[in-house]
């Protein structure tokens, strides 16, 4: 939406491959590669099971290794197959990133023994909202709406998140983003403000800079469990169960910020009321309609609105002419299920166009204007809702 208004931007996925984190996720995997159970506080699931199966394959001497090298290794292999798995899982998706950012470059250290981590610290400080207390550095976030005051680098010298969440803010600014918009998952709302404190203690505004989106959660009624994982819905699965087109157009016709659970009978029916269903029929009706024309003969040489003169002419010819607004007005307010309905609703009254107008002559009737002219307006419609799909990533079949 923000492109097809004008925007210039890139879409960036943060990739979380530093921390304890990632020391729990290699024990995990070490672990099943030797056929022993799950550390405690580990990463449970069939998934961890296949990367132990994988990384043995990649590295047949992986268990005769001295037990810290076999650790390190055994993560590095576990990260690069689950790193393409998600990467693999997203392009099927339709979902590209312009940037795969690591964490892990905000925690290298440079030539003079310092990172990115250490320099935002000190940025900060620079800007007068660090300071230090209990034997910790801490950021005066309260001072931009945050309900308190957060520590930065705790008293062992080891930094919390909020540090490498400001040296990866900084990085944008750095890069020249003027504008930071966040996505994270229904988990996440007490990051908002801390965010924010982070743009407010850069020097920046906190109502401008940056801007941060929840996306809640979303239930699937009749859904199994994933046998790989064992306690969610894989992405992988949902898709071959419903389909792409299917899955994106139903989670991009709701706002984000509200909970949605889906039908999946509905959105495996060929009828009406199933919406995507709708609106890829009516593209591929426009289609249909422009192939049938061209064998009856109507071409495109005369175009002549006054010929347009029955209701549901008036108000196909309306609908379209929202379709740019619709556009920008999603692309401000964050919204693009307004495309969705748009092109639901331009679907329904291109329908009923057809039911009323004829593209082609009937029997021996002569090709008129008035029949070159609708085929323009077919053609029109074809495209907008085509574009509006595009938008959605959603297919526009010609033949269904």
């Amino acid at each position: 939406m923000l492109r097809a208004s004008g925007a210039d931007l890139r879409s960036e996925f943060y990739i979380n491959d530093a921390g304890a984190q990632m020391d729990v996720f290699g024990a995990s995997v070490l672990a099943a590669a030797k056929g022993e159970p799950t550390p405690e506080g580990g990463y449970p699931g069939e998934y961890v099971q296949q990367l132990g199966r994988r990384a043995l394959e990649a590295r047949p001497n992986l268990l005769e290794l001295p037990e810290h090298e076999a650790l390190a290794e055994a993560r590095e292999l576990g990260y690069a197959f689950q790193l393409e798995e998600i990467k693999a899982s997203l392009e099927r998706f339709a979902v590209h990133f312009d940037i795969w950012f690591s964490e892990r470059v905000l925690h290298t250290k440079d030539a003079d023994g310092s990172s990115d981590v250490d320099r935002a610290v000190e940025r900060l400080r620079a800007q007068g909202h660090v300071f230090d207390e209990d034997d910790a550095v801490w950021v005066r976030t309260t001072d931009f709406g945050d309900d308190k005051d957060r520590v930065i680098k705790r008293g062992n010298g080891v930094y919390t998140y909020f540090a490498a969440d400001a040296a990866y803010y900084l990085s944008k600014s750095d890069r020249g983003f003027a504008k930071k918009i966040y996505l994270l998952g229904a988990d996440h709302h007490g990051y908002v403000h801390r965010l924010k404190a982070i743009a407010g203690a850069a020097g920046e505004d906190p109502q401008r800079d940056i801007e941060v989106l929840i996306g809640q959660l979303v239930s699937i009624n009749g859904a199994k469990l994933s046998k790989r994982a064992g306690n969610i819905i894989e992405l992988d699965d949902l898709q071959a169960w419903l389909g792409t087109d299917a899955l994106r157009y139903s989670l991009a016709r709701y706002p984000a910020d509200s909970p949605l659970t889906l039908d999946p009978e509905i959105l495996q029916r060929r009828t009406n009321d199933n919406p995507v269903f709708t609106v890829q029929y009516a593209h591929a009706r426009t289609r249909s309609v422009a192939r049938n024309a061209e064998t009856a003969g109507v071409e495109r040489s005369a175009f002549e609105p006054s010929l347009l003169a029955h209701e549901t002419e008036s108000v196909l010819l309306g609908a379209l002419g929202e379709f740019p607004r619709i556009v920008a007005q999603a692309a401000e307010l964050r919204e693009p299920h307004r495309v969705a309905r748009y092109v639901e609703e331009l679907a329904g009254h291109y329908h009923r166009w057809y039911d009323n107008c004829r593209v082609t002559p009937l029997g021996d009737e002569p090709v008129e204007d008035v029949h070159r002219t609708r085929l323009w307006l077919n053609d029109a419609t074809s495209q907008v809702i085509r574009n509006g799909l595009g938008l959605l990533g959603v297919s526009a079949p010609d033949r269904m």
